[in-house]
């Protein structure tokens, strides 16, 4: 069986680096990552992807707009989505989900349960 590709967005190197190796570690995927929402879409276009972790406050093109883009491509549209946020206010909860986001991981994680929660959000078990 091959592994499951995950894409990780986000603006700050840091947090990008920490999820990669939690999720390569512990979840055993791929994963790819992107520092802007124009190199997810790119990313997200040309590749063969089981999911995407996506950063909401980025420059240019926000996490939002970078997924109505990918929802607007049918060949990233079946792609889930799981938001990565510092937003946690219930107005922001209630619009995210609105839109139809798989689910939402809240900023700052834990390295260590962060490949769990991308699984039990995606029903993915070993």
């Amino acid at each position: 069986m091959t592994a499951r590709r995950i894409l990780i967005v986000d603006d700050e190197e840091d947090i990008r680096e920490v999820a990669q190796l939690s999720l390569e570690a512990l979840g055993g995927w791929e994963v790819l990552t992107a520092a802007s929402g124009n190199e997810a879409l790119a990313t997200a276009a040309s590749q063969e992807l089981d999911a995407i972790l996506l950063d909401i406050m980025m420059p240019d093109l926000d996490g939002i707009a970078t997924f109505q883009k990918l929802q607007a491509n049918p060949v990233t549209q079946h792609i889930p989505v799981i938001l990565l946020t510092a937003k946690v206010q219930a107005a922001d909860r209630h619009r995210f989900a609105e839109l139809g986001l798989t689910a939402m991981i809240v900023k700052p994680f834990d390295p260590m349960t962060l490949a769990d929660l991308v699984a039990d959000a995606l029903g993915w078990s070993d």
